[in-house]
């Protein structure tokens, strides 16, 4: 069989499909497609070394492709994401193309044992909240990012993709839109909604507005960096990083540990897990049961710290 059309003398041509798809048909984020072209790349020169194509690769080769993979020392779960991309590549052939077989139906996935999210304590991040005090146009941003980050869980994707017109202050309420688009209705308490209405007041985002917009909907960007555009999720990244340093905590913060403490501290104080999923926008309530789990090991712990019976005799 000849070798898969090329295109742009890059990528085979089942591959453009499969990326092409998935953005338009599936609205997937450009950080996911980002993630599955290299996984794909990887899996593609693979094949080209060994003589094979897309479509006449066999569950052997896909076999082998992993045992490759292996022999070169990658994590399980790298091998995971990767098997994850190959896989929905021959699925969606398998779909699109009448009698192509799909080699990967009967090859198993490496399977990761889930880890636990390492939640801040509240006593952390209150005084995380409390680590930007000035009120320059930056340090009100600032505040924003990480009240709002805190208060409603949402992914650094979704928080710098908020646009005004998503806002509605009055309900203190937030219009996020999550993994392929999919828009959730997220309540934003008191604290954060007055950062935001500090931010958003005359001293605040209003400075930083330039005189000619640079990009179409940095206009409507609720985040702006020091040019007047919209707000990078590396960006905010980096303001979160900061305030870590600042308190001693950077070398456990992320912009995800902030939504694992949010949705940490709501179990904990007696949430309900189908709120805290809605809340997450997780599609699966297994995703939000992990965090059930974080629960259960700090009562344990505080249980067998403070209980004067709590020592099991050996």
């Amino acid at each position: 069989m000849p070798p898969a059309r090329r295109v742009d003398e890059d990528l085979p041509v089942e591959v453009i499909d499969l990326l092409t798809w998935l953005r338009v048909e599936r609205g997937r984020s450009p950080n996911t497609l980002r993630a599955y072209e290299h996984d794909l790349r990887t899996y593609v020169a693979w094949l080209d070394e060994q003589g094979r194509s897309v479509a006449s690769v066999t569950e052997e080769g896909v076999q082998a492709f992993i045992a490759e993979l292996r022999s070169l020392g990658r994590a399980e779960s790298t091998i995971k994401r990767t098997m994850v991309a190959v896989r929905n590549l021959h699925r969606f052939l398998a779909e699109e193309r009448e009698g192509r077989a799909d080699p990967t139906a009967a090859v198993e996935v490496p399977t990761v044992p889930r880890g636990l999210p390492k939640a801040l304590t509240e006593d952390e991040v209150l005084r995380l909240l409390d680590s930007v005090p000035g009120d320059e146009p930056l340090d009100r941003r600032d505040r924003v990012i990480l009240e709002v980050l805190y208060a409603t869980g949402l992914r650094i994707s979704e928080l710098v993709g908020l646009s005004l017109g998503d806002l509605d202050l009055d309900a203190g309420l937030i219009r996020a839109f999550g993994k392929g688009r999919k828009e959730r209705i997220v309540p934003v308490g008191g604290p954060a909604t007055r950062a935001l209405v500090a931010w958003l007041g005359a001293d605040g985002r209003e400075r930083l507005v330039p005189e000619r917009w640079a990009r179409r909907g940095d206009r409507e960007a609720l985040l702006l960096n020091t040019r007047g555009g919209r707000l990078s999720r590396q960006g905010a990244w980096l303001v979160v990083r900061r305030a870590g340093e600042r308190t001693g905590l950077a070398d456990r913060l992320s912009p995800h540990v902030l939504r694992h403490s949010c949705a940490t501290h709501m179990l904990d104080h007696g949430a309900d897990i189908r709120t805290v999923q809605e809340l997450l926008g997780h599609a699966s309530i297994s995703t939000t049961q992990v965090y059930t789990l974080v629960s259960t090991e700090r009562l344990a712990a505080s249980y067998r710290a403070a209980h004067p019976r709590a020592q099991r005799e050996r």
